[in-house]
């Protein structure tokens, strides 16, 4: 690792903080009033916990870059609680555990390929596309002529997890979801 002072801290930078755990700089402010000291004020995210706090830190005091890859790897299959992975370049599978990925998990199906960012041989997050296309398993009949307002009903799709969708989408159909906000977005064309 590459120790680098704190004034060189740039936006969307992982270091590692004091205790050992992974901060990226999410926005930095450098104040210098008059002839006084720097004051280095860093707004950083934990990426175990996701917090994000408002550090005031020394600027000549230093702190060490973490190196973090990212590896694109395929959604195999499920085994119990762990989801294997598997490094689409070495082949390597990868156990991560199913509460590791959180509500990401409805959004998977297998052979979906995502990205993982992994720091010193351990997972740290999941990436998923921005969107994905899943079959509405089971919803309720659309009610004809209901297009004066846009009207919602729930409907389940192929890796169970429950979407709002407009009226007009009936089982079978394909539809667009965005994995951030988890919603519907369009259906895709066939």
């Amino acid at each position: 690792m590459a120790a680098i002072k704190n004034i060189d801290i740039r936006k969307g930078m992982v270091f590692v903080a004091e205790d050992g755990s992974l901060l990226q700089c999410l926005d930095r402010d450098l104040n210098t009033p008059g002839n006084w000291r720097a004051i280095l004020q860093l707004k950083v995210r934990n990426l175990k916990t996701g917090s994000i706090t408002q550090n005031r830190v020394r600027p000549d005091d230093k702190v060490e870059l973490a190196y973090l890859e990212t590896r694109e790897m395929q959604y195999s299959y499920r085994e119990g609680e762990d989801l294997i992975f598997m490094d689409t370049e070495t082949f390597d599978q990868m156990p991560l555990k199913a509460e590791f990925i959180g509500d990401q998990v409805g959004f998977l199906r297998e052979n979906d390929v995502v990205k993982v960012v992994v720091y010193e041989g351990k997972p740290m997050t999941i990436e998923l596309p921005a969107t994905v296309e899943l079959k509405v398993i089971e919803t309720e009949p659309g009610i004809k002529g209901a297009t004066a307002a846009a009207q919602y009903k729930p409907a389940t799709v192929e890796t169970g997890i429950k979407i709002d969708v407009p009226s007009f989408i009936s089982a079978g159909d394909i539809i667009k979801i965005d994995t951030a906000e988890g919603k519907y977005l369009a259906r895709a064309s066939k």
